[in-house]
Parts: structure tokens; C-alpha cells; sequence
């Protein structure tokens, strides 16, 4: 194998110091055109790239954001990580990105690398809802930003969409179009997100004068299509079927309306069904889901915009902030009944 071009090779081929060469790559403007254009020159016929690592150890500080999310197959967290890696890219900083799985365990080994690799900081959706990981994290002292989590701004900076809001608008959506006997299709209860739909769900109820037991509950093993199915299938196992089902995101909704098309049970007529988060394949669905968004590019780019804050040169004067954002209806297909009068 070849030994990669060094900063020594370059100066020797352009026939100046090493310090001349260091000059052209940070402070060009301290060299003369001619020695520059040598130097640039032979920059490129050597292939020479300069080494990210040495730099971090002589600023003593990264230009890499990390950032964790909960599940990468969800186009959510995609349109999340594209909206942080916009706000990163202005501020001149890289974002790596890593997927927890839903898996308390995975994160707990990619905070463990991230310190290991002295990351400038961390956008974190967190997967353990007790807080240790984040907490043995914190000892670390590399700044992090709660990402579609809400947290007292004591214990950091966050970003969030008022799920619970979010939850309410579901059902009272539902209950506007006649629906009386509406299931609520979770992923893992341990997580904040479904916990706080789910509130949102009684909420509605609540308004309306209907008891917590009239919401059924499905707690699915994850947040995708599979898991959906598998609540689809054992929704309709149930002696009554519900005229309504709302879903924690809308891979499940997705999977739930695969379970309903191949049991010959058609949506809305005889199952109204809303998902969360209005990702791009909700309104290409064979019947387009009716969704409650989240504006997921806004929530990251203010994440990292925060992260960026605490961590830049004015970050002695960071005060953390907690952000909420708020969540809308879409409507579409999948509930379009005729409301009650």
C-alpha cells in the first residue's frame, strides 16, 4: 500500500518550508501568488488531503456534529437529519449520523464513541427514557441538544413538537367525522413520543365527554410497517372492530391499512384511520393518509442551530432554551366522512 501524502511531501515538491505550505492551506493571504500557484500545484499532482484529525488536535476542537436518532428507516428522521445537516453546513461543521434503533443499548455504545471521539457535540433523540445513559454521557462535558424531545431547559437545550397538542387533533378529528370506537396503535410505551399522543388522544375524549376506557390501545413492538401489519391483524381479531383507528406515526398507519386492504375491510367507509408525522408516502398511499405533521426540517435545523450556539465562541454566554413546535392536521382520504350534524 502506498503512504499517504504528507505535508513534508508537498514541501518538498513545491521547494518550500513546511510552514510555507501550512500558510497557503489557513492563511493564504500571508503568501506571495507565485509561491501559492507552486505550492497549489503540487497540492494537486501529489493528491495530498490534509489530515482532519491533526487539525481538530492543534484547534482543539471538532468540526463534527454527531447526531443520534431513533429509527433511520422512518423518513421523519431523515427529513430531521436533512434540516440539521443544512444548519451544520452554514456553520462550516459536518454532522455524522447514527441509529439507536429504538435500542437503549445502541446508545449507550454510540455516546460511549462519541466521546471517544471528541465530537463537537450531540443532537440526541433518546431511545432510554430513564435518563442514565444521557446522564453517564453528561460527564463528558461535550454539549448536547434533545432532538423531538421536550426537557426542562435546566438539564439542556430542546427541541420538540407538542405531541400531546398533536394527539388532540387526531381524535378530535375523528370524533368530528362520527366516530365513536377509535383505537390508538402505539409503538413501545416507554417511549416519550407515544406516551404523549396517546394523552393528547384522552384529551380529545375528555372534550367530549367519553371515558379514558373508550380509547382502545395496541402497543406495537416498533414504529414501522411490520409493526403495523401485526396491530392491523390483531385489531382485527378483536371481537368488535373500532370505527376509527389513530397510529403513533405513519409507518404503523401504513401497516394498519396493508392489514385492512387484505381483509377486505375499506377505509374510511368502515375504518377511518390517521397517522403522525406526514411523511412524503402518506399521500402516495393507495388511500392517502390523513396525517398530523410535524414540521420535521425545521426541527432539526433548530437543533443544531442551538448546538452550534452553545458550542461557538460565545458559548460562556449560552443559556439553554427549550423549543416547541407546533403540529397541524392534514386531511385527506383515509377519514373523509361525512360529519355528524
Amino acid at each position: 500500500m502506498r503512504r499517504p501524502v504528507g505535508i513534508k511531501d508537498v514541501a518538498g515538491a513545491a521547494g518550500v518550508s513546511v510552514g510555507t505550505v501550512s500558510n497557503v492551506i489557513n492563511r493564504p493571504e500571508s503568501v506571495t501568488e507565485e509561491t501559492r500557484r507552486r505550492v497549489l500545484s503540487a497540492i494537486e499532482r501529489l493528491g495530498y488531503v490534509r489530515s482532519e484529525s491533526a487539525r481538530q488536535l492543534r484547534a482543539g476542537r471538532s468540526r463534527i456534529l454527531a447526531m443520534l436518532v431513533l429509527d433511520m428507516a422512518n423518513p421523519f428522521f431523515v427529513d430531521v437529519a436533512s434540516g440539521a445537516e443544512r444548519s451544520a453546513r452554514a456553520a462550516g461543521l459536518g454532522v455524522m449520523l447514527c441509529n439507536s434503533a429504538e435500542s437503549p443499548a445502541e446508545e449507550a455504545a454510540y455516546l460511549t464513541m462519541f466521546s471517544e471521539q471528541q465530537v463537537r457535540g450531540v443532537l440526541v433523540t433518546p431511545a432510554d427514557m430513564s435518563g442514565r445513559n444521557l446522564d453517564a454521557f453528561r460527564r463528558h462535558g461535550i454539549p448536547f441538544v434533545f432532538v423531538d424531545r421536550v426537557v426542562p431547559s435546566a438539564h439542556g437545550c430542546s427541541v420538540s413538537v407538542d405531541d400531546v397538542a398533536g394527539g388532540a387533533l387526531a381524535v378530535r378529528h375523528l370524533l368530528g367525522h362520527g366516530c365513536r370506537d377509535i383505537a390508538y396503535v402505539s409503538g413501545p410505551m416507554y417511549l416519550a413520543q407515544c406516551q404523549d399522543r396517546r394523552a393528547g388522544a384522552l384529551l380529545a375524549l375528555t372534550e367530549a365527554g367519553l371515558p379514558p376506557g373508550a380509547l382502545r390501545h395496541v402497543e406495537a413492538a416498533r414504529l414501522d410497517v411490520a409493526a403495523g401489519r401485526d396491530a392491523g391483524a390483531r385489531l382485527l381479531g378483536m371481537a368488535s372492530r373500532p370505527d376509527a383507528v389513530f397510529c403513533a406515526n405513519d409507518l404503523l398507519a401504513l401497516g394498519v391499512l396493508q392489514a385492512l386492504f387484505h381483509a377486505g375491510v375499506r377505509v374510511p367507509e368502515e375504518v377511518a384511520l390517521v397517522g403522525y408525522d406526514d411523511i412524503g408516502f402518506a399521500s402516495a398511499a393507495a388511500v392517502p393518509l390523513t396525517s398530523v405533521r410535524r414540521p420535521a426540517f425545521q426541527l432539526g435545523g433548530a437543533a443544531a442551530e442551538l448546538l452550534i450556539e452553545e458550542t461557538g465562541d460565545a458559548g460562556a454566554g449560552h443559556e439553554h432554551r427549550r423549543i416547541v413546535l407546533q403540529p397541524e392536521l392534514v386531511v385527506r382520504a383515509s377519514t373523509l366522512r361525512r360529519p355528524r350534524l
